[in-house]
């Protein structure tokens, strides 16, 4: 099969690793790619998956690509392209493409569309509000004494969510998206949730339609500053699994998600194929969830596809098909651990272009895997072109020795101004996993 994926991030890198270990896979591009997916090899005959300079959003570049190339399946994960209508596009011309249409992508594209639909068919979530009005905002802001998340509507890139503690906190963050504009049209609405307390984890659905298959449980980590402090980033790490559910509390709280959004998706007629991911926060009063997203989320992938023992091939053509229900997820039990490397500066402002020193020692290490999410070839020699720079991955016996791996490798690779969290992974070791 020739396969084309559409997106350069570290969660990209993951789906290009496991998707050239199928030996369905006999040729692969990745549009743009970078410099890690430039490396890549199929298992089935050695080829190099082949990176093409065309923008994720740029939908007529991209559909000029595959009506010449014609891939057998093309797979996006990117959260622009799926929520301007990419699927739609390509089916239109016959064209075999997996993810979300625009209308079921919407769960992520608009959150305010998905915090109603939440309510319409009791979806467990936060109280919450949706408002165009600065003062409206203000008031209901005022109503939950300021302890709230302010939410851009629209796509922001994992940026465009405030979380407050009192009301200098809510207002700045609405005065950031609905005056200032910050955020663009993505913030001409703004929705604002009760703040939730509790413990939060990722939980991801393959969905074909009319069955999901659950991958394990994991453990993103949003803000910029250890002890989760600072601003909120695209993610900082993650690991998989996590200790504080019990795999039949964790079938309840999936369930008490997916069966009530499933009967609204079929009440209202949306047909989703793909991921869908919630973002669930375990409260006292039970799972709620906080948002959604349309597709795999990035850093979790990087730690899901190396435990996932399916054929990611074979998975995907079954969500696009329709016959999930045919296939059990198989997963192994070795826990993983991702580790990001940011630039200085990030999320705000920072500089690309640093040469990145150490790759070569780290790709010797056993068990341990470097995605790359914001990189770039120049001249034999690779710079960080990103944020997100790197992702680095390794798995173990236990949940502490992918721990001591993937710091052990992190600590190997240098660009000038690189940041990491050193404390991925830790909420796990309260119960001396």
């Amino acid at each position: 099969m020739k396969i084309l994926v559409v997106g350069s991030g570290g969660r990209e890198h993951a789906l290009v690793w496991k998707l050239a270990q199928s030996q369905h896979t006999t040729k692969m591009w990745c549009l743009p790619g970078n410099a890690g997916i430039a490396q890549e090899r199929l298992s089935s005959n050695g080829e190099v998956v082949e990176c093409i300079k065309i923008s994720p959003e740029d939908l007529p570049g991209l559909l000029q690509f595959a009506k010449v190339q014609r891939p057998d399946l093309t797979v996006v994960s990117s959260d622009n392209p799926l929520g301007m209508g990419i699927v739609d596009l390509f089916q239109k011309e016959g064209l075999v493409i997996w993810g979300p249409n625009k209308r079921a992508a919407q769960f992520e594209s608009s959150k305010a569309f998905s915090q109603q639909f939440m309510e319409r068919y009791g979806v467990p979530t936060a109280a919450s509000g949706v408002f165009s009005s600065f003062q409206e905002a203000i008031d209901f802001a005022k109503s939950l004494h300021g302890r709230c998340a302010v939410k851009v509507d629209g796509l922001a890139l994992g940026k465009g969510v405030f979380v407050c503690n009192d009301m200098q906190e809510a207002e700045n963050g609405i005065k950031t998206i609905l005056q200032d504009k910050t955020f663009g049209e993505a913030g001409a609405r703004v929705v604002i949730q009760e703040y939730l307390d509790g413990t939060e984890i990722s939980l991801h659905a393959l969905c074909d339609g009319n069955t999901w298959r659950l991958f394990p449980t994991s453990q993103d980590h949003k803000r910029i500053y250890a002890n989760d402090l600072g601003p909120n980033t695209g993610g900082m790490g993650a690991y998989s699994p996590t200790p504080f559910l019990s795999e039949e509390e964790f079938q309840k709280v999936a369930r008490s998600v997916l069966e009530p959004w499933f009967a609204g998706c079929k009440a209202e007629g949306i047909d989703y194929r793909g991921i869908l991911y919630p973002g669930v926060m375990l409260t006292k009063s039970g799972p709620k969830v906080l948002e959604f997203n349309a597709r795999f989320g990035d850093p979790e992938t990087q730690v899901y596809l190396p435990r996932l023992k399916n054929d990611l091939v074979e998975l995907l053509m079954a969500s696009v098909e329709g016959t999930l229900h045919h296939i059990s997820l198989e997963f192994s039990n070795s826990p993983t651990v991702c580790v990001v490397l940011a630039s200085q500066g990030y999320p705000g402002k920072y500089i690309a272009g640093k040469k990145i020193a150490g790759l070569d020692s780290v790709s010797s290490l056993p068990c341990t895997k470097v995605f790359h999410s914001g990189t770039k070839l120049s001249e034999d020699v690779i710079l960080t072109q990103g944020g997100r720079v790197l992702g680095v991955t390794a798995w173990g016996n236990t949940l502490r020795e992918a721990h001591k791996r993937a710091y052990m490798a992190v600590g190997q690779i240098h660009f000038d101004g690189v940041y990491y969290r050193p404390d991925i992974a830790q909420k796990a070791f309260v119960d001396n996993q």
